[in-house]
């Protein structure tokens, strides 16, 4: 596939993800919420995420912005859904590492249509709208953490 076709499907799918986003909502009162928002550009984000013995139960988010912050949140409660707290932040750094064109290390899962933002990085000023779902996902585990220790 050539390189223009490909950034042709990338723009595809974020597209998808911004029209028909996945995981759009809140959850139920024992979910953590984080609210955040990038003030450069105005986009917002409430996300909800529920987490049980170590794992995403659940993520939703509420919010209004740009295509790529939207697009790249819906990606990413899809792709965290499930998984280990270990693995989602092991995933946000890799999704870090891409934002910054860095080479990204061998992962053993598949980044799914994450992958589709990988040109953001040839935007900076785009960065932090790509990576402020991101954000608020760490928040939000470290948050669980700080709940677990007490």
């Amino acid at each position: 596939m050539s390189f223009d076709n490909l950034d042709t499907l990338y723009r595809q799918v974020i597209m998808d993800h911004y029209k028909n986003p996945r995981n759009r909502g809140g959850l139920d009162d024992d979910s953590i919420t984080i609210n955040m928002n990038n003030p450069t550009c105005g986009d917002r984000i409430e996300l909800h995420l529920q987490i049980e013995d170590g794992k995403v139960k659940d993520a939703k988010f509420e919010g209004e912005g740009c295509s790529i912050s939207m697009s790249s949140a819906s990606m990413m409660t899809q792709a965290i859904k499930g998984k280990d707290m270990d693995d989602a932040l092991q995933m946000s750094h890799i999704f870090s590492q891409m934002m910054l064109g860095e080479d990204v290390e061998e992962v053993d899962f598949d980044l799914g249509d994450i992958e589709a933002l990988q040109g953001v990085s040839k935007f900076p000023a785009r960065i932090k709208c790509a990576t402020l779902a991101w954000k608020a996902m760490e928040k939000a585990v470290a948050e669980d953490k700080e709940n677990e220790d007490e």
